[in-house]
């Protein structure tokens, strides 16, 4: 590995001990409830399915298509926007179809930065949020959020004590993996920030239809100056059900739509997430209870003291789960 010093920066595959643990315990039939990937359990809707069928029986389909989606994906995407959040996009220059939002995303930060550039992320966060930029050569510096911190004052303190000045910023929300949510005043917010001191802004919205008790989660797109400021990456895969199918797109910017439609246009799929675990909990709820989590210090430092748990099984199963876990916590002293 010395001679490729990129590498030196990625830390080894984030959940590898616990996917090994799991497929150990698994072919020795122990039955493990999976909550450590969010890899939807419902089927694609059938209609979908359906279309795909039918579409791919035509051989004109089997061609080379465009890497920015074709034209009647990017105008369905704008229209959706419109419909849902009253948010206009020129489907030409503000709309790119991507291969599910971590692709889009990691060729953004290889199109946007420079070894030297400054990356702002949350912590804890979903880990490509951290490592696209670091795989582009940018330095990230992560801005901790949670209960009791002021994640304003928290970017105003990390702004102006980094040098050369913060070139980006990723937020997430609903975000993964805290589940905490923003409301419309909170993007408002960010953008102002961002104009005041001249940063751009990536919003992962991949998890815009997991919300519960009445919440409809805003788009970034809705803040007043949003598309002068940053881009907003939509998946599939959650709100779909089709994880394995790589359809996502990118909304916002012209200049960052533009960036990522050209980069996108010499690059394919293929991103390599790495990142250092620490995972004694985890593989205790998977020796002991039969569950699998996902260890917290995956997504950032702050992290370390938690796991998520991926809400993807259905009822019973996730009775079971908690079942399991009740075993193992009730046979430990909470200090």
């Amino acid at each position: 590995m010395n001679q490729f010093p990129r590498m030196h920066r990625l830390p080894p595959y984030v959940f590898a001990t616990v996917n090994e643990l799991k497929m150990q315990l698994r072919r020795q039939n122990v039955d493990i409830v999976d909550l450590g990937m969010g890899n939807p359990d419902m089927p694609t809707p059938q209609h979908i399915v359906d279309k795909l069928v039918e579409a791919s029986s035509k051989g004109v389909n089997h061609r080379y298509s465009v890497s920015r989606g074709i034209p009647n994906l990017r105008k369905a995407i704008c229209d959706w926007y419109m419909r849902r959040f009253g948010v206009y996009l020129d489907p030409d220059t503000e709309a790119v179809a991507t291969m599910g939002a971590k692709e889009g995303l990691s060729h953004l930060s290889l199109a946007m930065l420079s070894p030297g550039d400054v990356v702002f992320a949350p912590d804890p966060t979903y880990p490509i949020h951290t490592y696209a930029p670091i795989i582009a050569g940018a330095d990230v510096r992560r801005i901790p959020i949670g209960r009791g911190r002021d994640f304003f004052e928290d970017l105003l303190v990390a702004t102006r004590q980094t040098w050369p000045q913060p070139k980006l910023l990723f937020i997430s929300y609903p975000h993964n993996p805290t589940c905490e949510i923003a409301a419309p005043e909170f993007f408002q917010k960010v953008v102002d920030f961002a104009k005041e001191h001249k940063i751009y802004v990536i919003h992962d919205f991949a998890y815009a239809d997991l919300a519960f008790d009445g919440h409809m989660p805003p788009s970034f797109m809705q803040a007043e100056g949003a598309k002068d400021v940053g881009v907003e990456f939509f998946s599939m895969s959650k709100s779909y059900s089709m994880a394995g199918w790589r359809v996502g797109f990118c909304v916002g910017n012209r200049d960052l739509v533009y960036a990522l439609t050209r980069i996108k246009s010499y690059l394919d799929y293929g991103i390599f997430q790495p990142i250092q675990i620490s995972v004694e909990f985890s593989k205790l709820l998977l020796k002991e209870g039969h569950v699998a989590v996902s260890p917290g210090l995956g997504f950032g430092a702050h992290g370390d003291d938690h796991v998520r748990f991926a809400l993807i099984e259905n009822e019973h199963r996730t009775k079971q789960a908690m079942k399991g876990i009740k075993k193992v916590l009730s046979g430990r002293s909470c200090g």
